[in-house]
């Protein structure tokens, strides 16, 4: 009886999250692609410039997932790690240890936040060395975070491990294609989201998390980065899907100060908005 058998399993947690996975996977594969067949390294220079856009973008979705994981099993999670980290120059768990149980329980703190915008004397800092600072420091204060939950920095460690076993096998295979197709994009997506991220939280001393957050609800500014326009809603719910923070951020917009609202960044400002 077909009213008796048990519904079908669901891969994917959210519906919303089957195109992102698929762009993903996607761009995994041109990687891929002019990895194994650019024939001289010029060819895989100018994939370097050509796919950063479209990474640093990626990496908004790589944060998501390490918020609320992507897939129901484990094991699809932990694949699914492997390329974003390819992608986005940022591992499995690597988010989760320093952003989830770093940064979104410290950020009211300048003295303990991962990713603080202030100095140790308590000057705030400039963007260029915020995001250097901060790139540089992301995996040594992540690995630190770990100590206080060792199960998920053992998944960190492991995996990390991996992710530099297989790019030692490109570096192998074709040193100047993985350079340029996979080390250099991974370095710069990190120090381009280091920087994105000055512009959620730099300069707002703020003892609630309704004050402590910049927003922007510039149509494909959310678009691009999965709603991390919507950012105090995120910290008040970091667990939430992104998917769901508009709605979210509907629910609490009275309580954001209108002065916390900003314009996007280049090239989004050259956007419609709506």
């Amino acid at each position: 009886n077909d009213s008796l058998s048990p519904p079908p399993m669901k891969i994917l947690r959210y519906h919303a999250d089957r195109w992102p996975v698929a762009i993903i996977l996607f761009a995994f594969g041109l990687d891929l692609v002019v990895f194994f067949l650019a024939p001289t390294w010029k060819y895989a220079a100018a994939w370097t410039v050509l796919g950063i856009f479209h990474k640093t973008c990626i990496c908004s979705f790589n944060h998501h997932h390490q918020h609320l994981a992507t897939f129901h099993s484990n094991g699809l999670n932990r694949l699914l790690e492997i390329p974003y980290g390819f992608l986005t120059g940022i591992t499995s768990h690597a988010w989760f240890l320093h952003h989830v149980i770093g940064h979104h329980q410290h950020y009211l703190d300048q003295a303990l936040d991962e990713s603080r915008w202030k100095r140790d004397d308590g000057t705030p800092m400039r963007e260029l060395e915020y995001a250097t600072v901060v790139a540089a420091t992301g995996y040594p204060r992540a690995f630190m975070a770990g100590k206080r939950h060792p199960k998920h920095r053992m998944i960190f460690v492991l995996m990390l491990l991996l992710q530099l076993t297989i790019l030692g096998n490109f570096f192998w295979y074709n040193w100047q294609n993985a350079l340029f197709v996979f080390l250099l994009p991974m370095a710069i997506s990190l120090f381009l989201t280091a920087w994105h991220t000055y512009y959620h939280h730099h300069g707002l001393d703020a003892e609630n998390d309704h004050d402590a957050s910049w927003n922007i609800t510039h149509k494909w500014y959310n678009i691009f980065t999965g709603n991390l326009g919507y950012h105090t809603a995120h910290h008040l719910r970091g667990g939430l899907h992104w998917s769901k923070l508009p709605e979210f951020h509907d629910t609490i917009v009275e309580k954001i100060p209108d002065k916390l609202y900003r314009e996007p960044c280049i090239p989004f400002k050259w956007m419609p908005s709506r």
